[in-house]
């Protein structure tokens, strides 16, 4: 399933996956909507989980767990292991189900944390960042259109 959604590390890049996409057009319909590279800002929904912090201190030890646990390794975060962290540092309701939001549309979350959120391939774990609601790191889990 990752192999899949990410074949090449270094093709992430939007303009990229555009020109490689252009040329085999076929290829990428038989995929489905959501099947045209990481659908990175173009996919209508996300799955994401994440860790809510009113204070930057706070946010940057719960990132530090994640990096000295898998980040640094260059592992993905497993979303288990994410939502323990979550469940310790987070001060959102959510923290209580490991920081889980669920599947949410375009247009439902504010400024920031949209753009994050819709622009994170799946499987990787954001850097820390703040919102109007405090700093979140979030977890990209799927997408969808």
């Amino acid at each position: 399933m990752g192999k899949d959604s990410k074949p090449k590390d270094s093709g992430g890049k939007g303009k990229g996956k555009q020109a490689a996409g252009g040329s085999d057009d076929g290829a990428s319909k038989g995929k489905g909507k959501g099947g045209k590279g990481d659908g990175l800002g173009t996919c209508t929904y996300v799955k994401a989980r994440h860790i809510l912090c009113e204070k930057q201190g706070k946010i940057n030890e719960a990132y530090k767990k994640l990096q000295d646990g898998w980040l640094n390794n260059g592992d993905k975060v497993p979303p288990a292991e994410f939502a323990k962290i979550a469940a310790e540092y987070s001060e959102c309701p959510s923290g209580k189900k490991g920081g889980d939001l669920g599947w949410f549309p375009r247009g439902k979350m504010a400024g920031p944390f949209q753009e994050v959120a819709f622009n994170t391939p799946v499987g990787v774990t954001s850097a820390p960042f703040k919102s109007t609601h405090g700093y979140h790191i979030i977890l990209s889990e799927g997408r969808k259109n």
